[in-house]
């Protein structure tokens, strides 16, 4: 099953990525409020209904624009347009989050970059990269890079006080807003940080693939670093408790 789920996902994000590319005036149109609470727009609900058509066969879709679809043992979890204000703006940072799960366990993620066509997936027994014009290459998610000069901010401008403490510190960042996306290059940048309440679309795939790196989470912030001193740095800086 697992198997057929990855290549049925990336069909999908394939022939999704096909139609962004066509730039139709539909996928613009305002729609009503989804199921996360955002106003939907074409290009999700296009979005979706692909990845539903893909992906119901494995499992009940929970997702960000309808809510729950279908029936089954496990869940997806999805966000089918992660970054959909980018999209709307042509600013190329806009992709995809699939969690699949079942009960409370994680078992496959998949985040998609539209614009780089790169694929992050995360199983039970690896964590890779592909991409959708290059499936054939295939490359180990780097955890360690001491090249990594900025952080990633997403949701900056909901706590302007919080992200004033990053400048007080000379800390550099960058707010692309693509929550997921964010998630997923995680463990590229010095660290990662989110402000505000957590949603299980934006998140349950992103927060799994960050399983190997130092996570806080509560119901205002995440804080996450491949690099334990910046972590515990990070913490103290917000008045977190790590264990």
């Amino acid at each position: 099953m697992f198997t057929s789920f990855i290549e049925d996902a990336i069909s999908a994000s394939i022939k999704i990525q096909e139609k962004l590319l066509q730039n139709t005036s539909s996928l613009y149109e305002r729609l009503e409020v989804g199921a996360g609470g955002d106003i939907s727009y074409g290009a999700d609900i296009m979005a979706e209904d692909i990845y539903v058509s893909y992906l119901q066969k494995h499992a009940k879709i929970d997702s960000e624009e309808s809510g729950v679809i279908g029936e089954g043992e496990y869940t997806v979890y999805l966000d089918p347009l992660d970054g959909s204000d980018n999209f709307k703006s042509n600013f190329p940072y806009y992709g995809s989050s699939i969690a699949l799960c079942k009960g409370d366990e994680t078992l496959i993620a998949i985040i998609v970059n539209f614009i780089s066509s790169e694929v992050f997936i995360k199983t039970q027994k690896e964590f890779y990269k592909t991409y959708l014009n290059n499936l054939t290459c295939k490359t180990d998610v780097v955890t360690n890079s001491s090249l990594s000069s900025v952080g990633i901010v997403e949701k900056a401008y909901a706590d302007p006080q919080k992200a004033a403490l990053l400048k007080e510190k000379n800390m550099k960042f960058r707010s692309p807003g693509a929550i997921a996306l964010s998630l997923a290059y995680a463990h590229y940048v010095k660290y990662m940080l989110f402000f505000g309440t957590i949603r299980i679309y934006d998140m349950q795939a992103g927060l799994y693939m960050c399983k190997d790196l130092n996570v806080y989470k509560d119901d205002e912030i995440v804080i996450i670093s491949k690099d334990d001193d910046l972590f515990k740095k990070l913490c103290k800086l917000y008045n977190k408790e790590t264990v």
